[in-house]
């Protein structure tokens, strides 16, 4: 098998199981508990920061075996290496700017925030949580999000009139909030978008993993 996924369930990995799920590609599928660092016997062996996704592509006839832990550019380098596909954007395409900022907006952006949230509200203990972080990072989450409800006012996606990777990336950060107890907030056009993308098959199934 050439691709292959580390996976737990909820976490950043569900971008490229969605991807490749969207792509009807082959891959094998190693699903862990969280956090695989400690509880994932062998798993700092072979991804020393611990984190997750890990991903590895083994192509046979390949010179180097592709090693990667970033979510977002994993969904782009599947839809790079094994496109052609309409979950890119080309670069003559006149949305590819934005494309580009859709991808690195969704983790910089929008799922940062709310890593600290999930931290200091579920994660951490009791005695050391801190609510004042944890509600300051939801505002700072809420502030940002609005540049999803500008950009679905008049569009079913966030690019080039279709669905790409970039609502992938961007639906992992609202799947995420969902599941922070966040959704109640979103704004209507929010709203209506991430309903649009969870009626997907892929992502009922890369969400169900």
């Amino acid at each position: 098998m050439a691709l292959k996924l580390w996976h737990c369930a909820g976490s950043r990995s569900i971008r490229p199981l969605w991807t490749m799920e969207e792509m009807n590609l082959d891959y094998e599928l190693e699903v862990m508990q969280f956090p695989p660092r400690f509880v994932h016997s062998g798993y700092t062996d072979i991804n020393p920061i611990g984190t997750v996704p890990f991903f590895t592509d083994d192509t046979p006839g390949g010179i180097n075996v592709v090693q990667m832990t970033e979510s977002a550019g994993i969904s782009q380098y599947l839809v790079n290496r094994y496109g052609p596909t309409d979950l890119a954007v080309g670069v003559t395409e006149a949305d590819y700017g934005e494309y580009l900022n859709w991808l690195h907006r969704s983790d910089a952006t929008l799922t940062f925030p709310q890593t600290l949230v999930l931290r200091y509200t579920h994660l951490e203990p009791e005695a050391t949580r801190l609510p004042k972080v944890a509600d300051d990072y939801t505002k700072w989450f809420f502030s940002r999000l609005r540049s999803v409800e500008l950009a679905t006012e008049k569009h079913q996606f966030l690019v080039a009139d279709r669905f790409t990777i970039a609502d992938i990336a961007v639906g992992y950060a609202l799947y995420l909030a969902e599941s922070l107890g966040l959704a109640e907030d979103f704004k209507p056009n929010t709203s209506a978008y991430y309903a649009r993308l969870k009626e997907r098959p892929a992502f009922k199934k890369a969400t169900s993993m």
